[in-house]
């Protein structure tokens, strides 16, 4: 029997590329992206269409109002910024991860899944807390005396293939595995058409991973 897996899609690179490998694992995978009332919501689009072309079993959009509390440059009337600098930028949404990872964890146990899938990445990032080792770990431990199957020594396991790798490396995976990037969305602040600024934090990192990797980038850029 083939042992399901569910896998946090954003529509992003890393994510499509965290369903490629768990699909090359021999995972079925269900995916389960989140509408967190991010400003970027053609990313929602490209998770179903990444989804579709990678052989999900299934897709799923969970709701979620975090513009309710606001506080990031992604569900807030805050500038998304257009270079690097010091510290946890104003593009982190305040425990996003922990929201994500539990809609997953229970979406898991209905599903009876005992594995979960997230493209966190802690080398080519943006700094934020809930993409570091630590972090993960401590989640890990959680989904142990959170859930029934926990309680019932059934072992969660959370799957993190792309923490230590440089984003050039994740591209050339990805590729290997057959992802098509074209699909993906990276941009804090693509428009209605999935074009990407060009400028943000993430289009900067998400450009270098292709340079470095020696491979075209395929994003459809605003101008």
């Amino acid at each position: 029997m083939t042992d399901s897996a569910v896998v946090l899609l954003s529509g992003g690179l890393d994510s499509a590329t965290v369903l490629a490998e768990a699909r090359a694992d021999g995972y079925q995978c269900h995916t389960l992206a989140v509408d967190y009332g991010q400003r970027h919501r053609a990313e929602l689009d490209a998770a179903q269409k990444v989804s579709t072309h990678l052989g999900a079993a299934s897709h799923k959009v969970v709701a979620v109002d975090l513009r309710a509390i606001g506080g990031s440059a992604l569900t807030d009337d805050i500038q998304v910024p257009e270079s690097g600098g010091e510290g946890i930028p104003v593009t982190y949404v305040p425990a996003r991860n922990t929201l994500l990872l539990s809609l997953a964890l229970g979406y898991a146990e209905v599903l009876e899944a005992r594995d979960l899938f997230i493209g966190v990445n802690a080398v080519d990032y943006s700094g934020y807390p809930d993409c570091r080792p630590a972090f993960i770990a401590a989640f890990e431990d959680l989904c142990q005396v959170a859930t029934r199957a926990g309680i019932e020594g059934q072992r969660l396991s959370l799957h993190t293939p792309l923490i230590h790798l440089s984003k050039a490396r994740i591209i050339a995976r990805g590729v290997e595995l057959g992802v098509d990037y074209r699909l993906t969305i990276s941009c804090y602040q693509a428009d209605e058409r999935g074009r990407a600024c060009g400028r943000c934090d993430s289009c900067r990192i998400r450009a270098e991973g292709f340079v470095a990797a020696g491979i075209p980038d395929p994003t459809r850029y605003i101008s």
